[in-house]
């Protein structure tokens, strides 16, 4: 099992950064190599990723959501094994620390040899640095889901 975690600084309340990212279909706006996501239940998404170019879809289950705090996840059936947690710190009242963490299982040689050159690392950083673009730019969340699970 592998495991990265990256964290970033956005200019937005805690609030705002949270409910953007409880939007999992908007996801493919701001993380490179998801195509697709679809939000099956208040705790199931289907994602459809595409990344160094091998294609997985996979379902992923929301296990804890406490708003304003953290989002943990696991995959669910399908090819692709991994959990995680993102977690989100009110720094002052205008700036939140998001940190993303994940656990993951590597399939197959290419996928092995990436997370060992660090590409999931890399790929985390610039997928966060584009979410703080996108919450920064909008100013405010394209929506949000405040229930807890």
């Amino acid at each position: 099992m592998s495991q990265v975690k990256e964290s970033i600084e956005v200019d937005v309340p805690v609030r705002a950064a949270y409910d953007q990212w409880t939007q999992f279909e908007s996801f493919p706006q701001f993380m490179d190599g998801v195509e697709r996501i679809e939000q099956r239940t208040d705790t199931l998404t289907h994602w459809v990723t595409k990344i160094a170019g091998v294609k997985r879809e996979f379902d992923a289950e929301i296990t804890e959501q406490v708003p304003d705090t953290k989002i943990a996840w696991v995959t669910v059936g399908g090819e692709t094994e991994q959990s995680g947690l993102v977690t989100f710190r009110p720094i002052d009242p205008a700036h939140t620390e998001v940190t993303f963490m994940m656990d993951f299982d590597p399939d197959g040689m290419a996928e092995n040899i990436a997370d060992k050159f660090g590409f999931v690392d890399r790929q985390v950083k610039g997928d966060l640095k584009r979410f703080k673009h996108f919450i920064e730019d909008r100013g405010a969340p394209t929506g949000q889901w405040r229930g807890q699970v």
